[in-house]
């Protein structure tokens, strides 16, 4: 059985010009990740979050759940997949998060890097560009990634 990845990219854009604790710097949902075409390798699944992680991976982001504040539009796509009676792993990843990670940590074997399966020569590729872009727009504290996994 094969498991899917889906989720959506998530901006806080207020926060940066009115700070983090103002009213109006609220998560928007940004765009899903179906239309970026992540992929489903394993390998990329278990480095970044801990997913089938047969590899040994240490992984950025595992088990966090759905964040508390998450946007309205994480919530209703959320719903959609069946919530978390339908789906598992449920994480979050910030732009910061991921700019300062070890991207050549490798897994267990040494024989795959974090670079390798899951960065800017991989399927994430898109994902990362734009959460870049958001995060020079509004701070990369202000970007997650929401993700959760159907078999």
């Amino acid at each position: 059985m094969s498991t899917g990845v889906s989720g959506m990219i998530e901006c806080r854009p207020g926060a940066r010009i009115w700070g983090v604790g103002d009213e109006d710097s609220v998560w928007m949902g940004g765009i899903d990740l179906s239309f970026l075409n992540t992929g489903t390798a394993y390998d990329a699944l278990a480095c970044l979050f801990g997913v089938r992680n047969s590899y040994g991976f240490r992984p950025l982001a595992e088990g966090r759940g759905l964040p508390v504040d998450a946007s309205d539009e994480v919530r209703a796509a959320f719903a959609g997949y069946g919530g978390p009676d339908d789906v598992h792993g449920t994480t979050w990843i910030t732009g910061d998060e991921l700019a300062g990670a070890d991207w050549d940590e490798s897994d267990r074997s040494g024989t795959r890097s974090r670079r390798a399966v899951a960065g800017d020569a991989s399927y994430w590729r898109p994902t990362w560009e734009v959460m870049r872009t958001l995060g020079g727009l509004h701070g990369a504290e202000n970007v997650r990634l929401v993700v959760w996994f159907d078999y």
